[in-house]
């Protein structure tokens, strides 16, 4: 499915969303009802503890750092290497910040529930290492399991400083109902419209005290929808975090070209609301935003000469997994039991 398809799909449902009054985030009481207290302790991890650690990477200068260190979680279809390596590593690496990667299962194509355990080590593992609490930048499903994480294993949320999500699908989107017919991979499921997995992800309350949630979109994205305002799908609301959910064109009105790989991968206003939560107390601050960032073509990292290269080795990938995964016609995967409640 090209790109063009992408951006049809996504004005059909949106239009539908619009008229069927579909807001994410809303949820009946009885609906949350069905899933584990917030409190309730996290389960033991069933992915083998060398498993979990080998899919972990950090720079050197990660342990013992003197700043927090930036985790950094991949979109589905991708690896960090994919998804970061040509963009987001450069530019930490010239501002000389600590960070580490972790690679999910299966280019995170497979169930979501295990890839959030791996973001489970991944914290643990990075707060052990570096000796501070551990910011988190995710792009699209990468936005996503660090807060079903968060949600289900709560000895985390005193780890975590600055939550930075990239066109998250943190309510799911309606658009990849369309991806769906016949079958699509696990993960994919669990990224529709208000999935059980969203449904227990954003049980009682989205967000957490104590972390800053910077939520970055674009009204444009033709993957991730409804996103035309902060009640979009990726915007997150309540729970007594820290909350700043913004638009690419809160920032740059005008911008019409940046679409769901732009937000997580090169686009240059998408850094700087990142960076400014990150140098900063608290969410990102739009107002402390330059706006001359927008007559800028790409974030700092990206080799503008390497660019049309290296975008093209981003969709290949995307459109290999999207083809040769395993695909399934019987929709996501079960809950796990921790995340329900026992009655």
């Amino acid at each position: 499915m090209n790109g063009k398809t992408l951006r049809v799909l996504a004005v059909v449902a949106v239009t539908v969303a619009s008229a069927c009054g579909l807001v994410p985030g809303v949820a009946t009481a009885a609906t949350e009802g069905r899933f584990a207290p917030v409190d309730q302790p996290g389960p033991p991890l069933s992915v083998p503890q060398s498993v979990l650690d080998a899919a972990l990477t950090c720079t050197a200068n990660a342990r013992s750092a003197s700043r927090e260190v930036v985790l950094f979680v991949p979109g589905t279809t991708l690896t960090p290497r994919d998804d970061y390596g040509w963009n987001w590593f450069p530019a930490m690496d010239r501002l000389g910040r600590p960070y580490c990667s972790v690679t999910l299962p299966n280019n995170a194509m497979t169930d979501a529930q295990v890839s959030a355990e791996y973001v489970v080590n991944a914290i643990r593992r990075v707060r052990q290492l570096s000796g501070r609490k551990v910011d988190i930048i995710g792009h699209s499903q990468g936005g996503t399991e660090p807060r079903f994480a968060l949600r289900f294993w709560p000895d985390l949320r005193a780890d975590v400083d600055d939550y930075i999500g990239l066109g998250a699908t943190n309510h799911g989107s309606i658009v990849i109902d369309a991806m769906c017919v016949p079958g699509c991979a696990e993960s994919l499921w669990q990224q529709r419209y208000n999935s059980n997995y969203t449904q227990a992800m954003n049980s009682y309350q989205e967000t957490f005290p104590g972390i800053s949630y910077t939520q970055i979109y674009t009204r444009t994205d033709e993957f991730v929808q409804p996103n035309l305002d902060g009640n979009g799908t990726t915007s997150l609301h309540g729970g007594g975090g820290d909350i700043t959910n913004v638009a690419l064109q809160d920032i740059c009105p005008a911008d019409v070209a940046s679409e769901h790989l732009a937000v997580g991968t090169y686009d240059p206003v998408s850094y700087a609301l990142a960076l400014d939560a990150l140098d900063h107390p608290g969410s990102a601050a739009p107002e402390r935003i330059d706006r001359a960032v927008c007559g800028k073509l790409y974030m700092p990292g990206v080799d503008p000469l390497a660019f049309t290269a290296n975008y093209a080795a981003l969709t290949a990938v995307i459109a290999q997994q999207l083809t040769l995964a395993p695909k399934s016609s019987h929709g996501e995967p079960a809950l796990k039991p921790y995340t329900l409640r026992q009655n």
